[in-house]
């Protein structure tokens, strides 16, 4: 049927690509590459969703990757199979720490100066143990991640893969507190690893969803090895390979067209609705749709056309937890153990992100207030790739910090957005400043209107930017990357063999972050959707 108040179908596609996010793109470049016939309908003025560069400060030559920053989720399968220029770059350094006049480096390429700073910040005894830990999650992401390319394993067939119940009763079974309490005694420690399963997650590390530790294996799963590579000309070269390869199949793309309904059709071809950038309504037939939207949007584009939910949107509404910053520095900032600010910030900066200090800034935000002392992390994309400064900054020394706020939902800005905002900001760079030598302010750079270069996302924003429901990073809560084995999970679609990409409606696939496995700048979900859709014939 035609939506209502749409002109009638022009044409038909055998595939019609809702969102040009990364998945979208990738989904996209594979049906192409195919021999499909496929159209791509983004919403945005250009393709690559969240997973963009962009010239952030005017007058200013640098190109950040503005809202997702790195890689470790994207398969080197993906990568050969369809060819694409991309160029990740390995980090020596995994973190830094800093703890009072001291801190905790992380250095991967010399453990006997790791074992030394551990002893430094008096967690001498919790060396063996993170050893041990990472030991652990190592083998186990090389035995999970192969299969995020394949037809979902049963959480069962999943187990006896990992072949390790203590590894898996502490991932998978118990709140990821009980581990990290159980394995360290250093409150540190515990923090830097429990991180891992709090970026773009609002949880209680005790929470008995397990939020957490879902969010945690996917930070440790990536490659094979959970290693966090920097994409070389920023985040935007990833989608712009991406989108390369979708054209170079033979895939439409247009741009500033905004999609209006999602009609799965019954029996024959689906349909979609959408209106360009002058405002003219159109409609195009559809043998299977792939939304890179996210489940709750793909939700409201089917009740549009009086269709039923997808079954994959969960009951709790999405909400993101981060405050992104963007900054432009003059220089690094000093340290106050004078630890070289290179090895620093080359990895992950954690700020005021103990184990306790995690739980206290949820507890506060949980309660509707700003945490007192923001936990947050950095890392500086140009010490590993100069490529997105001009000559002239690089020349300068200036550099590029990324810094991802925790446990700031959405729900702290929908009241007096700027306000709020401004509020979560101050407190965030107060807490930097807490484990500098120097306030930032000092030595960031100005723009051409003589603003400092430093820009500010949170949840709503990002919600309002690339439409991340609640500003939701991964669309919604990160689900197990199997099969459960009593069949349940997202209205029983999940199944042994499916690809954790089907909805209730079979002409409508999900081919984003809301798909099973989603989440990350990864490429899994488009490309389980395109082999979901050529197993058909």
């Amino acid at each position: 049927m035609t939506a209502p108040g749409l002109s009638a179908p022009a044409g038909r596609y055998d595939a019609v690509v809702v969102g040009g996010g990364h998945n979208g793109l990738t989904a996209a470049a594979y049906l192409a590459r195919a021999g499909r016939s496929v159209l791509v309908l983004e919403a945005l003025d250009h393709v690559g969703g969240a997973a963009v560069s962009a010239p952030v400060f005017p007058g200013v030559d640098a190109r950040l990757s503005r809202y997702s920053y790195l890689v470790s989720l994207l398969p080197r399968r993906v990568v050969e199979e369809l060819a694409l220029p991309v160029t990740l770059r390995r980090r020596r350094f995994s973190s830094y720490t800093p703890v009072g006049d001291t801190g905790l480096l992380v250095d991967t390429g010399d453990d006997a100066a790791t074992r030394a700073s551990f002893a430094a910040v008096g967690a001498e005894a919790d060396h063996a143990a993170w050893s041990r830990w990472y030991a652990a999650t190592g083998r186990l992401a090389a035995r999970l991640f192969p299969t995020m390319t394949e037809p979902l394993p049963s959480r069962t067939q999943a187990r006896v893969l990992v072949d390790d119940d203590a590894t898996w009763e502490a991932v998978v079974e118990r709140p990821l507190g009980e581990a990290l309490r159980a394995r360290f005694a250093s409150d540190v420690v515990r923090g830097v690893v429990a991180t891992d399963g709090l970026i773009g997650t609002f949880a209680d590390l005790d929470e008995s969803s397990l939020a957490q530790n879902r969010c945690l294996l996917y930070h440790v799963v990536g490659g094979g090895t959970g290693d966090w590579d920097v994409p070389v000309g920023g985040m935007g070269a990833v989608s712009g390979a991406l989108r390369d390869a979708a054209l170079a199949g033979g895939a439409r793309v247009v741009t500033r067209a905004t999609v209006a309904a999602v009609d799965p059709g019954s029996g024959g071809d689906g349909e979609v609705a959408w209106t360009d950038d002058e405002g003219r309504e159109h409609a195009v037939r559809a043998g299977v749709v792939l939304s890179g939207a996210a489940p709750a949007t793909l939700d409201r584009l089917l009740a549009r056309a009086g269709a039923e939910p997808s079954g994959r949107a969960t009951n709790r509404p999405p909400e993101g937890a981060q405050l992104k910053v963007n900054m432009l520095l003059s220089r690094l900032p000093r340290l106050r153990d004078g630890v070289d600010p290179v090895a620093a910030f080359s990895g992950t900066f954690h700020v005021n992100e103990s184990f306790d200090q995690l739980q206290a800034a949820h507890a506060q935000a949980a309660a509707g207030r700003v945490p007192a002392l923001p936990p947050c992390e950095i890392y500086c994309h140009s010490l590993t790739d100069p490529s997105i400064l001009g000559p002239d900054l690089r020349a300068a020394g200036a550099h590029t910090l990324t810094l991802f706020g925790l446990h700031l939902p959405a729900r702290l800005f929908r009241d007096h957005r700027a306000r709020a905002r401004d509020d979560a900001l101050r407190a965030t760079l107060a807490s930097l400043d807490s484990v500098l030598a120097e306030p930032i302010e000092d030595v960031l750079l100005r723009d051409a209107d003589g603003r400092p270069c430093l820009e500010a996302r949170t949840p709503v924003d990002l919600e309002g930017d690339v439409g991340l429901p609640g500003g939701h990073i991964f669309h919604r809560d990160l689900s197990w990357p199997w099969a459960p084995d009593d069949g349940d999970g997202d209205a029983g679609l999940d199944r042994p063999g499916s690809r954790g990409v089907e909805t209730r409606h079979p002409r409508v696939l999900v081919a984003g972050a809301g798909a099973r496995r989603g989440g990350g700048v990864s490429g899994i979900p488009g490309r389980a959707a395109a082999m979901a859709v050529l197993a058909r014939g």
